[in-house]
């Protein structure tokens, strides 16, 4: 079992919790992107990379996809380019870490907008994810998505 959100008042910024990933996570790929053109390329290979993972992996494939596709744009859109994408492994696990050069913005959970306003992208990380954080250092703001392999 994954860990679960531990939100709390201290520890969250723009709805989202603020904090380093799980540790443990070896690298399974990573891909550098420039601009939104690159996202089909990176959802088919975030396909592929999740392709061996586990034997039912099909739904959970499908959902590191989509929080790939998500945080990516985001990260494009809000950010500074390049975007590092880099899914990692642990047992039964995967981490996904989005990181841009926009160190000027925070991750901030859309609320209350109206069908077709965008900006769905970390409420759908959520939904799709045992735990999302985020975390800047000094060159880097990340945001990281963990799901478990196993299907529930």
């Amino acid at each position: 079992m994954s860990e679960q959100r531990t939100d709390g008042p201290a520890d969250v910024d723009g709805g989202l919790r603020t904090s380093r990933p799980p540790e443990g996570f070896e690298p399974v790929r990573t891909w550098t992107l420039d601009s939104t053109s690159e996202l089909s390329r990176l959802r088919h290979e975030v396909s592929q990379a999740t392709g061996g993972v586990a034997d039912a992996l099909d739904p959970v494939g499908e959902r590191m996809v989509l929080i790939a596709s998500e945080l990516a744009t985001n990260a494009l859109v809000h950010g500074i380019p390049p975007t590092v994408v880099t899914l990692l492994r642990r047992d039964h696990q995967l981490l996904l870490d989005v990181a841009d050069h926009g160190l000027g913005t925070t991750p901030e959970i859309a609320e209350q907008r109206g069908v077709g306003m965008g900006g769905f992208g970390l409420q759908i990380a959520r939904r799709l994810s045992q735990d999302v954080g985020w975390y800047a250092d000094e060159e880097t703001k990340h945001v990281w998505a963990l799901l478990d392999v196993q299907a529930p």
